[in-house]
């Protein structure tokens, strides 16, 4: 059995920037690598949350959310290394991610997905995720984006 490790912060620093860059490059799914503006645009100026996965100390995936609006967390991005996949790291984030909301007196958690990730689909769907909306792509079903929302 594996060592695995969640850890929580909810500011950015010049180094957990970093790691989450270099971890982004090993996420296939991730077709960009994640950037610092990026980073700072979606989490700096709101409340958020910054998760990391470590499996025997290594970084293995993380999950990132804010606050989206009152009452409402936003389950921004997320993902496991392919090194580390099957662990259940994507299921012990979500949790946490939930947890954590949940004592910050959130009510509801909404997440964005595509048809091209049906892993993550799945994964929301098990966990009671509700499919709220569709934005449907004309040029190719896989494409079509999925709008979710889970009440906690």
């Amino acid at each position: 059995m594996y060592s695995v490790e969640i850890k929580a912060q909810t500011e950015l620093s010049a180094d957990l920037i970093a790691q989450l860059i270099e971890l982004s490059k090993q996420i296939p799914e991730l077709d960009r690598p994640l950037t610092a503006e990026a980073l700072e645009q979606r989490l700096a100026a709101k409340p958020s949350l910054i998760l990391t996965a470590h499996v025997e100390g290594e970084l293995a995936g993380f999950k990132l959310g804010y606050e989206q609006a009152d009452g409402v967390f936003y389950s921004w991005l997320g993902g496991v290394a392919s090194d580390f996949r099957r662990l259940g790291l994507a299921q012990s984030l979500l949790e946490y991610q939930e947890t954590w909301a949940n004592r910050q007196g959130y009510k509801h958690i909404q997440v964005k997905t595509m048809n091209r990730f049906p892993a993550m689909l799945n994964l929301l769907i098990t966990n009671q995720y509700l499919i709220t909306e569709l934005q449907a792509d004309p040029q190719n079903q896989v494409d079509h984006k999925l709008h979710l929302s889970k009440a906690i």
